[in-house]
């Protein structure tokens, strides 16, 4: 009897115990499909919840907020940010086009606190959100999103700075909101108008600070927070401002930059005398124009930077481009784009290029004098890709809600800086990039 029931369980017993075989091999395929079909449906749904299609351009904040991912995968390996170039040797970063971007931003104006409340976009009131949807891809290669983990890991025992205008805060608080995914940082030191600013992370001994020196060199300035000013602008052509040089021999990392304050009225000094002025009628000097103390000021922070004294990894981010329409910041002009201009679509404004192109220049000088002390400088070209995006301007949204009493209201518009979350994030792909893969890019 024993041996029957054992017989009864074997694939080569007689036919006459095939139907109990037969049943048992139909439950088993139908147990799988089932299982099969579950698993798959729990994976579309959880790549919905995880992968949002960009909000309709006309939702409002909370829905916007709502339908970012809770929380944004970060991968411990250090290979999940090297580079995926498609081919051997160089590739151009600079060189690409905004793509559509289903994830969206890492961060909302909700997950993160270190957002200056003039771009704070969202929580202003602006109403559409297209603009988180694009990401930059450069041609050739492919650009790994910022790794918050990995970033914090390479930066353990080091200090950064960000050294320039109020556009290098707006930059810092982008890699304070994407890296408060992994920790917090904790302020240490800020000034009286809050402008330069230091942070620590205490789990990683990393130390990051902003540097507020909008010339670079020194400067006489006589102007309110709203940019009233009392008097011209005396800026020291041939004296860098001590308010930075005094600090960059303990940096490991900075990020330099030039702005656009040398358009503003100002009288030039060298030798302790007045030498020359840009826009200072009346003043019997020599309007030297802004592209000569540009130039002047660009020679001398690249003739610091390359000191061998200096342990520095120096980044020049080079000038960001407005996008004011119908006027200036002054007079009425507005920036109400609502997508990325496509490669052709703008060119950049007179005076931009004259910015961009000297520091080119001066950068390429001060490559060559590094190289042969020793010293780390590489160029972040933000110029061209920051073009193509007069969608990512805070605008009227600088102010909170300033259409709720009129909706016709006329209002300043912000057309220089960038909304938080917004395209000024990738700028820290980019870094990111460039750290991991040193020595690969120029």
């Amino acid at each position: 009897m024993v041996k029957e029931m054992r017989s009864g369980l074997n694939p080569f017993s007689p036919p006459k115990h095939n139907n109990v075989i037969i049943k048992f091999a139909v439950s088993f395929l139908l147990g799988c499909l089932a299982f099969h079909l579950l698993i798959s449906d729990s994976f579309r749904f959880s790549s919905v919840v995880e992968t949002p299609v960009p909000a309709d351009e006309e939702t409002g904040t909370e829905a916007l907020v709502a339908s970012l991912p809770t929380e944004v995968p970060v991968s411990n390996d250090f290979a999940a940010n090297e580079s995926q170039a498609s081919r051997p040797g160089k590739c151009d970063l600079f060189v690409g086009d905004w793509m559509p971007d289903p994830s969206g931003p890492f961060y909302t104006n909700q997950s993160c606190l270190a957002i200056e409340r003039h771009q704070n976009c969202m929580k202003n009131g602006r109403p559409d959100s297209g603009y988180l949807h694009w990401r930059w891809s450069p041609r050739g290669c492919s650009l790994p999103r910022f790794n918050p983990k990995t970033f914090l890991r390479l930066m353990r025992n080091k200090s950064w700075a960000f050294i320039g205008d109020s556009i290098s805060r707006n930059h810092v608080q982008s890699l304070l909101c994407i890296l408060s995914r992994v920790e917090r940082a904790v302020e240490v030191y800020h000034d009286e108008e809050y402008r330069s600013r230091i942070w620590r992370y205490p789990s990683h001994n990393f130390t990051l600070s902003v540097i507020w020196t909008p010339f670079l060199v020194k400067a006489d300035i006589f102007e309110d927070m709203n940019g009233v000013s009392s008097s011209e602008i005396q800026l020291h052509l041939d004296k860098l401002d001590k308010k930075w040089t005094d600090q960059y021999r303990n940096l490991d990392y900075a990020i330099i930059a030039g702005g656009k304050w040398f358009l503003k009225t100002a009288i030039y000094h060298e030798n302790n005398e007045a030498t020359g002025c840009h826009n200072c009628p009346g003043k019997n000097l020599v309007e030297l124009g802004f592209g000569y103390a540009y130039r002047k000021a660009m020679h001398l922070v690249f003739n610091f930077i390359t000191n061998p004294g200096h342990k520095a990894v120096a980044f020049f981010r080079t000038t960001t481009p407005e996008h004011f329409e119908n006027g200036e910041w002054f007079s009425g002009g507005t920036c109400n784009r609502k997508v990325p201009f496509k490669e052709g679509e703008i060119n950049m404004t007179e005076v931009d290029t004259i910015m961009h192109d000297i520091e080119l220049e001066e950068f390429k000088k001060a490559t060559a004098l590094g190289s042969e002390k020793g010293v780390i400088l590489k160029l972040l070209d933000t110029t061209q890709l920051s073009l193509l995006r007069p969608d990512g301007h805070p605008g009227p949204f600088r102010q909170f809600q300033p259409f709720a009493e009129d909706k016709n209201a006329k209002v300043q518009n912000d057309c220089l800086h960038w909304c938080l979350p917004g395209p000024i994030d990738s700028w820290n792909d980019l870094v990111m990039e460039m750290i991991v893969n040193d020595g690969i890019y120029q």
